[in-house]
């Protein structure tokens, strides 16, 4: 077995494990810091929106020898606007320039063919109007609306409540984040970012519910048993899922690192890039809320109910018996193994002190082979006397 097989084993089996409960509030910390500044980044800087949602043109030139920097130069000095330019894996460029309309569209174009040695018939112009992305974000909050909606739904019928607000949570959690990254860095915020925004919802929540039906499983009967505590069941199904959340989320999020970083990145993916990117910030934030946040929310939500109090009360209430009960054993232990060797107690004990041997030999108790009888018993412990009986304290026969 691996090493990562091993140590899943193990969490599994509870031998070993993070106390992801315990520290909770100081995960609850790290949240709170990072959404407020996705939030701060959201509201001082706004989002970068692409062309699709402000309305312009799109060029793609074929194959050129200029660089991106002579190209945003020649475009941006011949429309008066800001451009994004995109070299793609052709060779080609990719030209955004928002708020463009037809008549000057066609200007820049012809000026792009005539610096960058182009043919003009060969530079394909898109022009995207600012209805038709304000169409696609209606539809966007429309669907994460309904989304979220059926998400608590099943939730609560399939769990209840507690986990499916602990979910909501969460999710809500991702995406915050998620957005606001876009907001931080200055990522242009296309349709393919909108589709991969949708996309993460589930990869959001599949690491939460794996880690819910676990703790369902493992506190069925939690009221009847007084060993944990139902932070601590919660803190264990955590741990034994924890392996399993590790490999699906490396495994999911190296062919969207592939797209984001090779695609993406070496080969000018375009839209592709945008989808990669939103989908591995979002896949990394969900396995995170999964553990630190989700499960951490049930287990408070719960701790509330009278029952998990009165629970805590007998866990610890056992836990205090059972300490004082080693603690009398260890004492007891320890006073037994201070005694005399011989078997008798010493002075002051009420005991009787053991005969001095010289003595008694001299007194003519001599044992079967000539030695002192009193010396050889005190060389050995004596048992215990068989003449007494269970139920007579006299220890006289009848």
């Amino acid at each position: 077995m691996s090493r990562l097989g091993n140590l899943g084993a193990r969490l599994y089996r509870g031998d070993v494990g993070y106390d992801f409960i315990g520290k909770r509030k100081f995960w609850y910390g790290v949240s709170i810091l990072i959404t407020i500044t996705a939030i701060v980044g959201l509201v001082v800087r706004g989002l970068n929106m692409g062309i699709e949602f402000q309305g312009g043109a799109v060029l793609t030139t074929p194959k050129t020898t200029a660089s991106i920097q002579h190209t945003t130069e020649v475009v941006e000095k011949e429309s008066g606007r800001a451009a994004i330019v995109q070299q793609l894996g052709s060779g080609g460029m990719r030209i955004q320039i928002a708020g463009l309309d037809t008549d000057k569209s066609t200007e820049v174009k012809e000026s792009i063919s005539k610096e960058l040695k182009v043919d003009a018939n060969q530079i394909d112009t898109q022009l995207v109007g600012p209805s038709w992305g304000e169409q696609i974000a209606n539809k966007a909050w429309l669907g994460l609306g309904i989304f979220m909606v059926l998400v608590v739904i099943y939730l609560a019928i399939a769990f209840e409540w507690r986990m499916a607000l602990a979910a909501l949570i969460a999710l809500i959690h991702d995406i915050t984040i998620t957005v606001g990254i876009y907001s931080l860095v200055g990522f242009e915020v296309t349709p393919g970012t909108v589709i991969g925004l949708l996309t993460i919802l589930g990869y959001s929540l599949y690491d939460t519910v794996v880690v819910f039906d676990s703790l369902r499983e493992s506190s069925r009967s939690v009221t009847k048993q007084t060993r944990y505590t139902y932070s601590e069941i919660a803190n264990r199904s955590i741990n034994s899922t924890l392996v399993r959340s590790i490999n699906t989320t490396v495994v999911a999020l190296l062919p969207v690192a592939g797209l984001l970083f090779i695609g993406g990145g070496l080969l000018g993916g375009g839209m592709l890039n945008d989808i990669a990117l939103s989908l591995f910030v979002g896949l990394a934030a969900g396995a995170y809320s999964s553990i630190f946040i989700a499960t951490p929310l049930v287990a408070d939500f719960k701790e509330r109910q009278p029952e998990m109090k009165a629970l805590a009360r007998r866990v610890r209430s056992k836990r205090l018996k059972n300490e004082d009960r080693e603690a009398r054993e260890d004492e007891e232990d320890g006073f037994e193994g201070h005694g005399p060797s011989d078997g008798f107690e010493g002075p002051g004990h009420g005991g009787v002190q053991a005969p001095d041997a010289a003595a008694t030999a001299a007194a003519g108790v001599v044992g079967p082979r000539g030695g002192s009888e009193a010396g050889s018993r005190s060389q050995r412990r004596q048992p215990p006397s068989r003449s007494r009986s269970r139920n007579r304290p006299s220890g006289k026969r009848r």
